[in-house]
Order: C-alpha cells, then sequence, then structure tokens
C-alpha cells in the first residue's frame, strides 16, 4: 500500500530514515541555541513534564531549510501535491521522567488571524495571543499533520496511540469511541508520522527514562472565507536552501 492509500485507508502512516544523522544534529543545536537562554514567554512553555514551544517556525526560522529537506518536500509532492503551506508547528519536547500524558482526541481547531463571525466556525478561544477556532468538517478533512521525529519514540516513552481509521467517521464525542485497532506509532529517530487531524490520537507517559522530541507541522491548501487568514501561513515550496 502507497503512502497516499495507507492515510486514506488508516488516518496515518510512518515513514523512516527521512531525515539524517547530521541533519537531526543541526536542528537539536538550532533548538538549543534558542531555548537555552529563553525565558518563557507567550510561546515557550516550560514544566517538568513538558516543554512546548508554539509558533516553532516563526521562533526559530533557521530550522526551516533543514525541516524541509529534499526527502520532506518530495514526500509532500508525491502524497498530497503542490500548493500546500505551514498552518501551525508546535516543538514537544517531552523529558525523560516526564508523568504528562495525553488523552485520546481529534485536533478540532486551526489558528487564525483574528475572531470574526463566519457561518460554521465555531468554539472561538485564545490561547497565547493566539486565536483558535473551529472551522467547517470540509476544511479539517483536507488538512494534514506531520510530525518530526529527533528521538527514536516507542510505547515506553510517549509514542502515539491512533484507532486506525477513525478519522472516516467525522466529528464524535471521545465518550462514543470504540477502542479498537489500536496502533501504537513507534518512530525511529530521524522518521515521521503523517496523520489526518480526525483520527483519534493520544500519548502516554514515560516509563524508560527516554527523552521524546518531536515537531508538530500541521498543512493546508484552503484559502479561508470573508478575509480571515491563516496566523502562521507559510507556503512549502518557498522553503528551501538560502
Amino acid at each position: 500500500m502507497n503512502v497516499a492509500n495507507q492515510i486514506n485507508s488508516e488516518g496515518f502512516t510512518i515513514i523512516d530514515n527521512v531525515y539524517s544523522e547530521v541533519e537531526i544534529k543541526k536542528l537539536i543545536s538550532l533548538i538549543e541555541d534558542v531555548t537555552e537562554n529563553k525565558t518563557e514567554n507567550s510561546t515557550f512553555r516550560k514544566s517538568q513534564d513538558l516543554f512546548a514551544i508554539r509558533q516553532f517556525h516563526k521562533e526559530i526560522p533557521e530550522t526551516l531549510p533543514y525541516l524541509f529537506n529534499k526527502n520532506l518536500k518530495d514526500i509532500i509532492a508525491s502524497t498530497f501535491g503542490k500548493g500546500y503551506f505551514i498552518t501551525k508547528s508546535i516543538y514537544f519536547d517531552k523529558p525523560e521522567k516526564s508523568n504528562w500524558f495525553v488523552a485520546y482526541h481529534q485536533d478540532l481547531t486551526i489558528s487564525v488571524d483574528k475572531k470574526t463571525e463566519i457561518e460554521n466556525f465555531e468554539n472561538w478561544t485564545t490561547k497565547q495571543n493566539q486565536f483558535a477556532v473551529q472551522p467547517p468538517i470540509e476544511i479539517l478533512e483536507n488538512n494534514f499533520t506531520i510530525r518530526i521525529h529527533i528521538d527514536k519514540t516507542t510505547k515506553d516513552n510517549g509514542a502515539l496511540k491512533v484507532i486506525n481509521d477513525s478519522h472516516s467517521k467525522g466529528i464524535f464525542r471521545v465518550e462514543n469511541l470504540e477502542i479498537k485497532n489500536e496502533t501504537i506509532c513507534e518512530v525511529e529517530k530521524g522518521g515521521i508520522m503523517i496523520m489526518k487531524p480526525l483520527l483519534f490520537h493520544a500519548s502516554n507517559k514515560t516509563t524508560n527514562n527516554e527523552r521524546r522530541r518531536v515537531i508538530h507541522i500541521e498543512f493546508s491548501n484552503q484559502q479561508l472565507p470573508e478575509g480571515l487568514e491563516w496566523s502562521e501561513k507559510i507556503i512549502v515550496e518557498n522553503l528551501a536552501f538560502t
């Protein structure tokens, strides 16, 4: 089964060896250069269980040419086509002794530049000075997420668990979720996981004292209505080494 067919049927796929050891080391170096001296602010969140950077590609734009290497660009183009852009990016660093876990959920919101009354755009929130809203399901169904793994991720250090094919059922409450065909998405260092936002996913606490760092990037190719804009939009085809 090819990548596109697996994503359509199961809601996700895993691809190893997207990044070389040299590329991973460069990404780690760029992140550490910024984070070592950065105090907590609206986009940097730090606790004993989690360190997260929201709007990651804006906070550390130097990482973009390394994230969007030829391998990743080819995967996006061959799987989804051209015209896609970043809509959101988050860096997650789950420390070795983290008790942080996430229950099963769907990713139902998008980041936008302002709050305005638009039909079928619901459940507005503001987090870290960022507007978020639940758009019509058609937008969510067409988007995808890529999770770039800087560390080897296993069931013992918080690998995502997913319910296969749950993305095809629409939006529904987690209480109605029937947990069957569950997959633990273990990914090698330098590999990626691609998933649909409506796929139910969760992660457990860390039990093996191994760190788990992931860069989570969401993509779309759709224009929002009535002057609403994606707040973190960067066009993929424009990302290249200079």
